[in-house]
This record gives C-alpha cells, sequence and structure tokens, in this order.
C-alpha cells in the first residue's frame, strides 16, 4: 500500500504560520480572545489604507481584466518594472526578463524550482526571511545559512560567507533591505559579495520588497545595479511598499550574463506558464502604483507614522531590563536580542508561547528565521503607538518575573 503520511521534508523548516504558537494562538481566537498579531507583516489590519488613486485604479480596470494575461504579465506592467530597474541603476532588464506573480513568495519558489538538483546549495542569510530556506528544500537542495553580524547593523558577515562556498554552491541570497532585522545594507558591503559572486560563478538572488520602505533619508542600492555582469535575479512588489498586501502583487526580473543559464530560463518560462498567470487586476496597477512613490514616503519621514512607530520601539525595547536591540533602518521589523542568562532561557519557541499565553501577544521566535540560538524574537511594529505601548509594558512586566530555568 501507498504511504500518503505527510513528508518531513520540510519538518526542519520553521514558519510563522505553523508550530505550537500559532497552534495555541488560534486556539485562543477560537475561544473569543483577542491576540495582538506582532507576527507577520499586514499593515491592513492596523489600519494603514493603500493609496485611494490606486484603489480607483483597479475598480476601473476590473472590467478590463477579466481574463488570463500572457504569463509573464501584462506588457504595460513589465514595461513600468523595466522603467522602474533603470531608475535603480540595473540595466539590461527588458519585457521579457520580467516575470510577475502572485506575490514575491510564488517566485521564490519558482526560482529555486527551475533551478535546483539534489546536492545543490544555496546560500541564504541567518536570520532569513523562512521562505528562502523552505524553498530551497523543497525544490531538492541544501540552503546554506552564512551569518549576519548584529554586532555590525546585521550586515552579512562577508568572511563566513567566503567560508560557505563550496564546489555545490549555485547562488546566494540577498535580503535587502532586511526581514527580520530591519537592515539596510551599504554599498561597500554589497560590493564585497558582488565581487564573491563573480570569482565563484554564483548567481545572486535578490530580494528588495521593502525598497521603498527606507528611513532616515538613506538610499537603497540594488544589487543588479553592481553586477551588470553577473547574472541576478530581483524580486519586488507591491504588498508593503503600497499597503496591498492581500492584492498578491509581485514581481522578479533577470539581469546581467544569461549566456550560461538557457536551460535555468526555460525552466523559469516552463513553470511560469504551467501556472498561466498572476492575478490580473492587481498587475493593472503596478504601472501607477510606482509612480506613486511620494504616498509611501509620507510613512518614513518624521511625523510619519512608521518612523514614529521605529522610533518608539527602539527605544521602549532597549528601557526593558534584559533587552536590547540594533535600530532598524528600513521596512517594519525589529529583531530584539533577549539576555538568555538573565530570564535562564534555553528554548525560544517556549518563551514566545509562555508570553502568549499570559499576556494575549503574537510574537515570533528567532528560530522561526534560522537563526541557531534562542536569544532572539521579531517584532512587527505596525500597530499604532498606543498598542506597541501596551505591548512592551507587558513584555517588561512579563519578563519581571519570567525564568525558564
Amino acid at each position: 500500500m501507498r504511504n500518503f503520511e505527510k513528508s518531513s521534508k520540510l519538518d526542519h523548516v520553521c514558519y510563522d504560520i505553523r508550530g505550537p504558537v500559532m497552534d495555541e494562538a488560534n486556539r485562543m481566537i477560537s475561544q473569543g480572545m483577542d491576540i495582538l498579531k506582532l507576527n507577520i507583516g499586514n499593515p491592513a489590519p492596523f489600519g494603514f489604507q493603500a493609496p485611494q488613486e490606486l484603489l480607483d485604479r483597479m475598480n476601473e480596470n476590473l472590467s478590463s481584466t477579466e481574463g488570463y494575461s500572457d504569463s509573464k504579465g501584462l506588457l504595460s506592467a513589465r514595461q513600468a518594472i523595466v522603467k522602474y530597474s533603470r531608475k535603480k541603476g540595473i540595466e539590461g532588464v527588458t519585457e521579457d526578463d520580467v516575470y510577475t506573480g502572485n506575490g514575491v513568495s510564488e517566485l521564490i519558489t519558482l526560482s529555486m524550482q527551475g533551478l535546483l538538483n539534489p546536492g545543490d546549495e544555496i546560500l541564504v542569510p541567518s536570520p532569513d526571511y523562512p521562505l528562502w530556506t523552505a524553498s530551497v528544500t523543497l525544490a531538492g537542495g541544501a540552503a546554506v545559512h552564512y551569518m549576519c553580524d548584529e554586532n555590525a547593523e546585521w550586515y552579512p558577515d562577508v568572511q563566513d560567507i567566503k567560508k560557505k562556498i563550496s564546489d555545490r554552491t549555485k547562488g546566494i541570497v540577498i535580503i535587502n533591505p532586511n526581514n527580520p532585522t530591519g537592515s539596510l545594507y551599504p554599498r561597500e558591503i554589497l560590493e564585497e559579495i558582488v565581487e564573491l559572486a563573480r570569482q565563484n560563478g554564483l548567481i545572486i538572488f535578490a530580494d528588495e520588497i521593502y525598497d521603498r520602505l527606507v528611513l532616515d533619508g538613506q538610499e537603497h542600492v540594488s544589487i543588479a545595479s553592481l553586477a551588470p555582469d553577473l547574472l541576478t535575479v530581483t524580486f519586488n512588489g507591491l504588498s508593503k511598499s503600497h499597503l496591498i498586501a492581500g492584492y498578491r502583487c509581485g514581481w522578479m526580473s533577470l539581469c546581467g550574463d544569461k549566456s550560461f543559464a538557457k536551460g535555468y530560463v526555460e525552466g523559469i518560462n516552463l513553470l511560469s506558464s504551467m501556472r498561466l498567470c498572476s492575478n490580473v487586476p492587481a498587475q493593472s496597477v503596478i504601472g501607477p502604483a510606482l509612480d506613486m512613490e511620494e504616498e509611501t514616503k509620507k510613512l518614513l519621514v518624521p511625523g510619519g507614522r512608521v518612523y514614529e512607530q521605529r522610533e518608539y520601539i527602539h527605544r521602549a525595547l532597549n528601557d526593558i531590563p534584559g533587552i536590547t536591540c540594533v535600530r532598524p533602518k528600513a521596512a517594519f521589523y525589529v529583531f530584539p536580542k533577549i539576555n538568555i542568562k538573565k530570564f535562564g532561557i534555553y528554548d525560544d519557541e517556549k518563551f514566545v508561547l509562555d508570553f502568549l499565553k499570559e499576556k494575549q501577544i503574537l510574537l515570533t521566535h528567532g528560530g522561526g528565521f534560522h537563526w541557531e540560538r534562542p536569544d532572539h524574537f521579531r517584532i512587527v511594529y505596525l500597530p499604532e503607538l498606543k498598542q506597541l505601548k501596551t505591548a512592551c509594558d507587558k513584555l517588561g512586566d512579563f519578563l519581571s518575573g519570567y525564568r525558564q530555568a
């Protein structure tokens, strides 16, 4: 008899959406408890609204976007993405190099499925956005985690990357701006990574979904703009910057030397065609959205909601005895460190589970982002200041008497 038991292939891969913490949160919600969810980057529940002009444009386009588009996406959308790529200094992207997707997540999985054979390795940061590790594993490859250095603004440890490159390494993932740390990588670090990729013939996978959510007047540098000779796959979308996560509107683009990757490109084309196309109404607003960057920028300057919430959460967390955190420079995440000796913590998942049960606040433990030590957790600072203050007060109160061992 065939065995249809659930595969254990992904059992070691952690998600925000599975495991005992989420199981408990769902149980508590089913019993009518009010849970403050600081575990997922979804702007809508916290009162963020997409630009009205963008919503109006989508409504206007509904009657003309009822059918399938080209598998890569509407030509108008891909042309807008090409224009945006050039604005970011990325040359050589054509409409044929662009693939729209139902969010970036779908395209990450597609990009790995088209590339990897059993035994192939992809370098993935630690901490990471866990879908990267999951997608590598699901495609039959092995995710090799390189360290990001908390003592250096959470920048990638280039020496650690160098040590972990092998003859099986096919590519390297760069998440910039970073989820979960909120780090923004400087040009100098990116140039060092490009040189390693160049020396070792690696494909660069650039996850840049937060590139329009940069604080403090800083500039995001697309790594593809520094590597015109290398095959780079860049991922982006509107879910975060334009507050339309539910519309599932993402894209990826290829640039650089594709001469050695004919089979890979053919594989991506095949996989793209197999799912017919991505959400066509959402595609129709890519062009208009990329002309509306000022709407997002209002949130990121002093007085803007994301800026002020960042300022508060960073200050409030560092005021809690036993908690420290690096000030995030982008996105809307912070990745605090907890003094495990002070609290006797040996299991970070147990820590967030205990906090959930006692205070009805849902966090994500650091292990969910493939951070090996039980000394970190992630907070999404999207809720309004009043809710963030309540969360930090409750965290301080909880820790004042908490001991695991």
